[in-house]
């Protein structure tokens, strides 16, 4: 009978250990300095999908010392950022060149969050919002002190409404 019990409650563990995960990743904590000191995440592959990758995306960095096991922003990806601070939050928006990273033209992009990488923090915040659309060659990262200035579940509606700013 005790060995009926242990081989049920076995059982019943391997499976709810193989059920899917909704979110698995993790994050680290990057830091959004200024125009020229920031990080934000890719996928953790040159040429990899932004949708695809929201849940093991991996920290690109202007400098890889902004984050923990960064990779550096291949050359002339970033084409132009531009840096906000506020008491509540601080951003980048801007272009990049996709072709750098191997990104698509047809990738409409996603959204990487701290719900998506819930051990991730961004200037010591635990809320951010981060897309990157290389259909439109635009990226934009805001980490927030407050989760109400962090506008998460929107990706469908692209940087320019998710983090107002500057895209030129």
């Amino acid at each position: 009978m005790l060995s009926k019990l242990l081989l049920s409650v076995l059982a019943l563990a391997v499976a709810v250990s193989s059920l899917p995960i909704a979110k698995r990743g993790s994050g680290v904590a990057i830091e959004v300095k200024s125009s020229s000191q920031f990080c934000f995440y890719l996928p953790p592959h040159k040429g990899g999908d932004i949708a695809a990758s929201e849940d093991n995306a991996i920290p690109a960095c202007t400098d890889t010392s902004l984050a923990s096991g960064a990779i550096q922003f291949p050359t002339g990806f970033i084409k132009s950022a531009h840096y906000v601070s506020t008491s509540g939050y601080v951003q980048v928006t801007g272009r990049i060149d996709r072709t750098q990273y191997g990104l698509k033209a047809s990738d409409g992009g996603g959204q990487m969050d701290n719900l998506d990488l819930p051990k991730g923090t961004c200037n010591g915040y635990k809320h951010f919002v981060n897309l990157v659309e290389p259909d439109a060659d635009v990226y934009c990262i805001r980490c927030c002190k407050d989760s109400s200035d962090c506008n998460l579940g929107k990706s469908q509606y692209g940087c320019e409404r998710v983090v107002p700013g500057d895209y030129s």
